[in-house]
């Protein structure tokens, strides 16, 4: 069984996709750009701000299903800048502190809209 996830306390996507599926016992997040859903801006020009924004769009669509940070098992970071790594780190540690989720993160040649990073999760509602 599938089914599409939608919030408005997310951006809404901005192309041919959905915010998340959830299959089964798993939720997909697409993607998430640190897009404030109240203005449709970054929420900042550093990586702090836009990782915490980002974070918080996962936090919030997950929350459209009954499920928390806490039920992430994967996750992916895509950075503009791999020298950003710590800072995001700093912001992600907030959002995951404890039985943290498996992660990759990497460099990438360009994010979305000149965004800084854009992070994906896999979260388990078992």
């Amino acid at each position: 069984m599938k089914k599409v996830l939608a919030t408005t306390n997310a951006p809404a996507a901005i192309g041919p996709y959905s915010q998340a599926i959830r299959a089964d016992k798993f939720v997909f997040v697409s993607g998430q750009l640190p897009i404030d859903p109240d203005t449709g801006e970054f929420a900042g020009e550093d990586i702090a701000s836009q990782t915490r924004q980002s974070l918080t769009n996962i936090k919030n669509i997950l929350a459209c299903e009954g499920l928390s940070m806490a039920d992430v098992v994967k996750t992916t970071v895509l950075l503009k800048n791999i020298e950003d790594f710590g800072p995001m780190n700093e912001v992600y540690a907030t959002f995951f502190q404890k039985d943290c989720p498996a992660r990759a993160a990497y460099q990438v040649a360009a994010v979305p809209k000149g965004a800084l990073v854009e992070i994906e999760a896999i979260a388990y509602a078992g």
